[in-house]
C-alpha cells in the first residue's frame, strides 16, 4: 500500500507491503516482534533492531541510537498549508454537519462527522476561522479526497 510521510520538511512516498509477520519496503524487510521491537533486514544483507511507536499521526522510530519522527500524511489530506478546505480522509457518509456557512469556528472544533468503515470520523477545524462553504449535507456519500468544507483562517 502506498503511504506518504513527512520527514525533516520533505515528503516521501513509501510503498509498504504488510502481512502479519513481515513488512517489506524499498527492498528491505522488517519483522515486528511481540515485545515492540522490529528486526530489520536491509537490502545489503545487514541487520538491525528498531523500536517504533505511533502517537497520533507521528511515528517515532528508535534506530541505531537515534530517534526519527515521521508524520504520516493521511490519504486525501491537503498538503497545502494555505488551503482552507477540509477533505474526506476516506469514502463514507456524512452523518452530521455541525456548522453553517458564515459561522466562526475555533481550532479543534468538530464541524462534521463522517461514517466510514463502521467508525465515526470527526472533521475538525485546524485553526480559528470562518466557514465559507459546506459542500455536503447529512446523508450524502463522499469519496476520499472530496472537499467537505471551506474555512478562511482568521489572522
Amino acid at each position: 500500500m502506498q503511504h506518504e510521510f513527512r520527514y525533516a520538511g520533505e515528503t516521501y512516498d513509501v510503498l509498504l507491503e504488510r502481512t502479519p509477520k513481515i513488512w517489506t519496503f524499498a527492498n528491505h524487510c522488517a519483522h515486528p516482534r511481540q515485545d515492540g521491537r522490529i528486526r530489520i533486514y536491509f537490502e545489503d544483507g545487514s541487520k538491525a533492531w528498531a523500536h517504533v511507536a505511533k502517537v497520533g499521526d507521528v511515528w517515532w522510530v528508535h534506530h541505531s541510537g537515534r530517534i526519527f519522527t515521521m508524520e504520516r500524511i493521511e490519504a486525501g489530506a491537503s498538503s497545502d498549508e494555505h488551503h482552507g478546505g477540509l477533505v474526506a480522509p476516506m469514502p463514507g457518509v456524512v452523518l452530521e454537519v455541525l456548522v453553517s456557512a458564515g459561522e466562526s469556528v475555533e481550532a479543534g472544533q468538530t464541524m462534521m462527522i463522517l461514517e466510514a468503515m463502521k467508525m465515526e470520523h470527526r472533521i475538525v477545524a485546524s485553526e480559528d476561522g470562518i466557514v465559507t462553504s459546506i459542500h455536503f449535507n447529512s446523508g450524502d456519500r463522499v469519496e476520499q479526497g472530496a472537499n467537505l468544507l471551506d474555512v478562511d483562517a482568521i489572522e
